[in-house]
């Protein structure tokens, strides 16, 4: 028998001493356990941020052929190999070392006609192997009943069981389906469940890696990368929720956002190069009684696609009045921002770049150049704080403007002549590094250094919107899905990944509605508009050259479909802020799987079609051609449908009728939910009164307001509200009132009757 290695104990690290490398666990809380080797890569996560480590009382003994290490919820045991087991408190396995040798998937071919099937024009798929530096794997033992989630807005199923993944960003134009193995972000946290029993597995580590998910055997995973840190993390929970919570709790949970961004916004690519045509959207858009919050400005509006430019001739010599005018009309604008600095000296931008040396470099120490939007373009160098610092200073420009709100885009960062080459010269922090380290945080730290400029500038919780993200961006930005296309399997494939982002800890996301590339037709815009109606990014967007999909591109039935679900989604907006108020607290999303909600129900582990939005609201989209009714999973409890108060049980599949106009919409039995009023964009003054309705017979509820801006809610500034309804009998409780303006009436529809109360000030209360 192998003797087990000598170990010391610094607080809650304790250092293996195997020959080779080190191996250190640090106990970071009860239910995470950091498993760290290093190999000779210096940094600081980009992930975490700040001291997580909480005082965890554990043991460490030594149990003859392994060590044991024991929280109060989870368990290590750890043998003179290496392998790691890890148990929950009573003793079901969860991520276990594989103990055989990996079988390198045979694909049938040999060299010769590999490069006759690549000469064709075909791609032959070849197993990870082993490359010459810093190469490690982590293999770990499949339950053949193991459910695998997370990784991001990953292509393909809600389940990845069966599927491989890199992670490196990429900005890939073509038809994004399931055997895609990266886009535009790289999110490595996979969530399990083995036997039903919950875990998580974050590997902190930005440089390229590779999640193979059962494809290759299936009776073990692994995760590999090119270079860097062993750096993982174990994380327990008694539930799948439990594990979300801790996870976010290690990298960040999505702020609450301004209360305004949860309306729907309405952009294509074209609309900002003219003033007039962005005015008949805005036109349109009343004309046509449809609620809106925001327009989206694309690269059109700049002066040649210089970044922090305006292209004044395209908007009447004034781009800030126009940018008023909109805003008086409860329209905010919002302004794409690319990392592609033109290469021109008479730019201030750029001749600030090189005067203080913001952009990175080519191993010779010439400043980088590739082409993007602009021509030839420099790219800055985000790792760097000082350079972070310099860019968000550089939104100054829009802020002055009156901007709502920046979206960032290409900044995986995308490039037109070729890829970065790997040993180009970006920062880690303030230490010279690589690309291949720096890539995939490279949208990250563009992120939260434009997060840092509008929190400076505006005095409101940023609004920024990100195409590239690493794990913990959900800390400074909004994502969607990127570019899509208006294809049905784009809409099928939007419920897996906005719920599998929500699993990776980001709750604030969307897809292009209707599809970005490709034409959109008025079935397709029809079914995305009511699918996505619950997304919390909520926008229509398109590429130019594509066929119009604004709600009026089609005329009548889908013009007045869409108003109808619009005018659904600022009903509930009172509801979503609710979730996210929540949210900022949990990290629990607002858009979940049902699996989330039931991991004890076999039956919705992988659950492709339907979706929760809260505890309490199951959605259960029409996401196929044609189809006009389709099989609906209610899983335990009762639930109503939303539209004819019909009462199921749940556990069953029943039949729901779902003409073009309808979105199967069923609420759980004993809900009430809050109900905002009919609205055509969401004021920034206080409500005065608010509506509240019951679902089934009794239930409560808890409600949050504030007012929707700024951070004053941190203070204490906020109201929460108690609304119970039992045998009949109506109340209403200020929990806590810290911001002035109180709804001064409170409505709850009962089934069969509305009770009305108002806010008496002497009591601090509410009474009918």
């Amino acid at each position: 028998m192998t003797t087990l290695p000598k170990y010391t104990r610094t607080k809650q690290t304790l250092t293996f001493d195997y020959p080779q490398h080190p191996l250190q666990l640090t106990v970071v809380t009860p239910a995470i356990i950091r498993v760290f080797e290093n190999r000779g890569d210096n940094g600081q996560s980009y992930a975490i941020e700040g001291n997580k480590e909480q005082p965890t009382d554990y043991t460490l003994t030594d149990a003859g052929d392994h060590y044991e290490l024991k929280t109060s919820a989870l368990t290590l045991r750890l043998d003179a190999e290496r392998h790691i087991d890890a148990y929950d408190v009573h003793g079901n396995a969860l991520v276990t070392d594989y103990r055989g040798d990996r079988q390198l998937l045979d694909k049938g071919i040999d060299k010769v006609h590999e490069r006759l099937v690549e000469a064709e024009g075909h791609s032959v798929t070849k197993a990870t192997v082993k490359s010459d530096t810093g190469y490690y794997e982590v293999i770990k033992s499949l339950a053949p009943d193991e459910h695998l989630y997370g990784l991001g807005d990953k292509t393909g199923y809600l389940d990845k069981r069966g599927f491989e993944y890199d992670n490196w960003n990429v900005d890939n134009p073509a038809p994004q389906l399931e055997n895609f193995p990266n886009l535009y972000k790289s999110i490595p946290v996979m969530l399990g469940l083995k036997k039903g029993h919950p875990y998580g597995l974050f590997f902190d580590n930005t440089y390229k890696s590779h999640f193979d998910m059962g494809k290759e055997d299936p009776h073990y995973y692994f995760y590999s990368a090119v270079q860097g840190n062993l750096d993982y993390y174990i994380i327990g929970g008694q539930t799948l929720k439990d594990v979300v919570i801790n996870y976010t709790y290690l990298t960040g949970r999505t702020p609450l956002p301004q209360k305004w961004t949860l309306g729907y916004q309405q952009s294509r690519w074209g609309y900002s190069a003219s003033q007039t045509e962005v005015q008949a959207i805005a036109d349109n858009l009343q004309k046509y009684d449809l609620p809106c919050d925001a327009i989206h400005f694309d690269v059109d509006y700049m002066d040649g696609y210089r970044v922090f430019t305006w292209d004044k001739a395209k908007f009447a010599g004034d781009p800030k009045a126009f940018v008023a005018k909109l805003k008086r009309r409860g329209i905010k604008v919002i302004p794409i921002i690319d990392p592609g600095v033109k290469q021109d000296p008479d730019y201030q931008t750029y001749a600030e770049g090189i005067q203080h040396n913001y952009f990175v470099k080519t191993p010779a120490g010439k400043v980088y150049i590739n082409k993007v939007w602009p021509g030839d373009s420099a790219f800055p160098d985000f790792g760097r704080p000082a350079v972070r610092k310099w860019w968000a200073k550089n939104n100054q420009f829009l802020t002055d403007h009156g901007v709502g709100g920046v979206w960032i885009d290409m900044n995986e960062p995308a490039t037109f002549e070729g890829d970065i080459p790997d040993d180009t010269v970006f920062s880690d922090q303030d230490t010279p590094s690589t690309h291949a380290k720096l890539h995939n945080v490279y949208g990250h730290n563009m992120a939260k250094a434009t997060y840092t400029g509008l929190k400076d500038q505006q005095g409101r919780r940023p609004y920024v919107i990100t195409r590239a993200a690493y794990a913990g961006t959900q800390k400074y930005s909004t994502v969607w899905t990127g570019d899509n296309r208006s294809i049905w399997p784009h809409i099928q494939m939007m419920i897996p990944q906005l719920c599998n982002l929500g699993l990776s800890g980001f709750s604030f996301v969307g897809t292009d509605i209707g599809g970005f590339a490709s034409d959109s037709n008025a079935e397709l815009l029809t079914r995305w508009i009511e699918a996505a109606i619950f997304s919390p990014l909520l926008r229509n967007h398109a590429a130019m050259g594509t066929r119009r999909q604004e709600p009026w591109a089609f005329g009548e039935p889908t013009l007045s479909i869409y108003r109808k679900y619009l005018k659904l989604r600022y009903h509930f907006i009172p509801y979503l802020y609710d979730l996210f108020a929540q949210e900022s607290q949990t990290g629990l999303p607002v858009m979940r799987p049902l699996v989330l909600n039931y991991d004890d129900d076999p039956r919705v582990r992988d659950l492709n079609d339907e979706y929760m939005v809260g505890d309490n609201l199951l959605v259960a989209p029409i996401v196929q051609k044609s189809q006009t009714k389709r099989l609906v999973y209610l899983p335990a409890g009762k639930w109503i449908d939303f539209w004819n108060n019909r009462e199921y049980d749940g556990q069953q599949d029943i039949v729901a009728e779902a003409p073009l106009d309808k979105l199967p919409l069923f609420v759980k039995q004993g809900t009430i939910l809050p109900w905002g009023a009919a609205v055509d964009h969401i004021s920034e003054e206080p409500d005065t009164a608010m509506t509240f309705k019951l679902f089934g017979d009794a239930g409560i509820y808890e409600h949050y307001q504030d007012d929707g801006l700024d951070f004053n809610y941190q203070n204490g500034e906020f109201n929460r509200y108690e609304i119970t309804v039992k045998d009949g009998q109506v109340a209403v409780k200020l929990l806590h009132h810290g911001f002035a303006p109180a709804y001064q009436t409170i409505t709850i529809d009962l089934p069969g009757s509305t009770v009305t109360l108002t806010y008496d000030a002497a009591s601090d209360g509410y009474r009918a």
